[in-house]
């Protein structure tokens, strides 16, 4: 029996379904019951398949989702974060930070928050202001006072 390459409901289904548990297309593609990653790619591309599309987006955007709720329980996992330290005889003299376990824990973290931040960037995504005004209390407070200001010698 061969890969599938026949579009179905149910298969649809599992796909997202995967994709939503955080698991990559390239990762489901590998298993033998499931399609080729091109298959999927041009079920994706398929107007007939616009409701596929949509349920796939989803899935991609609740992986997201769920990358942001591990980063959390990643930096907050500090069980590894020291290790002991042993002399020649094997004695426990102390306890020493563990940099590799540190600097993974990082790195688990920063690709997370890539991978998030493209998948969902108007929620993840850098926010970037290019209207420089201020807004709110110190708008008003801005405006009262170079109000009261302009009418001033050398005011306004």
């Amino acid at each position: 029996m061969g890969r599938p390459s026949k579009f179905s409901q149910a298969l649809a289904e599992r796909i997202c379904a995967r994709i939503a548990d955080r698991e990559s297309l390239r990762s489901i593609c590998r298993d033998e019951d499931m399609p080729s990653k091109s298959t999927v790619l041009s079920w994706l591309a398929d107007e007939d398949k616009a409701a596929f599309r949509a349920r796939y987006a989803l899935a991609r955007e609740i992986m997201a989702d769920s990358f942001v709720d591990e980063m959390v329980e990643i930096a907050d996992n500090s069980s590894d974060d020291w290790i002991e330290k042993k002399n020649a005889s094997g004695e426990t003299t102390g306890w020493q930070e563990n940099g590799e376990a540190i600097r993974r824990s990082q790195l688990r973290i920063a690709t997370r928050q890539w991978v998030a931040e493209k998948l969902r960037p108007k929620k993840y995504g850098a926010k970037v202001e290019h209207d420089h005004g201020v807004t709110g209390e110190v708008s008003q407070l801005l405006e009262a006072v170079n109000g009261k200001t302009r009418g001033l010698p050398n005011g306004g």
